[in-house]
């Protein structure tokens, strides 16, 4: 009798739970919001990778460093399994509207580092209510110098092996990536890209990118890649409430690779 009056008094809890988890999935719904994901491909053949500093070059600048392994040309690259391509940036130039939960940068703080004499990572997005610390695991001086548009250019030396690293604020949104470089290594260039919302995202190395909590409705999307600057302008995409998005691949033409 005992066991008979639990399980009527766990079936309403059931059903609660039930209802709360049917009630939360509706909001997600109906809140307006979705997500879109896709692939970046290149499409015809793929370019030879530049070699920028030669492995075991005693020539080089800082060759105990930077020609330990050798300094590959980041400029495009692609995988070889499936095509996919790295360090493309897909964004919003502007932010009608942007998700409650993401009006501010969960993360506050991004790290730019250096190791090899390269930059890493390569292509960053970062938001203006976001910090960058620009730190150094390479046995020599490195300097980082950025080259905005609207923001204040900075120039700092970043010390040999610093891990504590030097801060960059960047107040103002950017219409497009900007460059970062080292005037030690001239070969070292990486882009950062700045923006006042959090409708942006950087392909991985296989080409692939996610951009979360999108307001529902017709969007339209840059594309922009260093080697072809805007791959697309106006990139159409349609986001559905409560749902993800994938837009399958999208072609990278390499013919339009300078």
């Amino acid at each position: 009798m005992k066991m008979f009056c639990r399980m009527k008094s766990f079936i309403p809890l059931l059903m609660l739970s039930a209802a709360v988890a049917l009630a939360s999935q509706t909001a997600r719904g109906e809140d307006g919001y979705g997500d879109i994901t896709g692939t970046f491909v290149l499409t015809g053949t793929v370019p030879e990778v530049k070699v920028l500093v030669a492995k075991g070059d005693k020539a080089a600048k800082d060759a105990t460093v930077c020609a330990k392994d050798g300094v590959l040309a980041e400029d495009v690259v692609v995988n070889p399994d499936n095509n996919g391509v790295a360090n493309v940036f897909i964004y919003l130039p502007k932010a009608k509207k942007i998700n409650p939960g993401l009006k501010e940068s969960a993360v506050k703080e991004v790290v730019f580092d250096q190791k090899g004499c390269r930059f890493i990572p390569h292509a960053l997005f970062v938001r203006t209510d976001q910090t960058v610390v620009v730190k150094s695991d390479d046995a020599i001086g490195h300097n980082t110098r950025t080259n905005p548009l609207r923001n204040m250019s900075a120039n700092y030396l970043i010390p040999a092996g610093d891990r504590v690293g030097i801060k960059y604020q960047n107040k103002l949104p950017e219409k497009l990536p900007i460059t970062v470089e080292c005037s030690i290594h001239p070969w070292m260039k990486a882009y950062w890209l700045i923006l006042d919302h959090p409708y942006a995202a950087v392909s991985d190395d296989q080409g692939v990118f996610t951009i979360s909590g999108l307001p529902a409705g017709d969007h339209e999307f840059i594309i922009w890649q260093e080697s072809i600057g805007y791959v697309e302008r106006k990139f159409k995409v349609t986001v559905k409430a409560g749902k993800t998005t994938d837009l399958g691949t999208i072609d990278i033409p390499a013919s339009k690779i300078k």
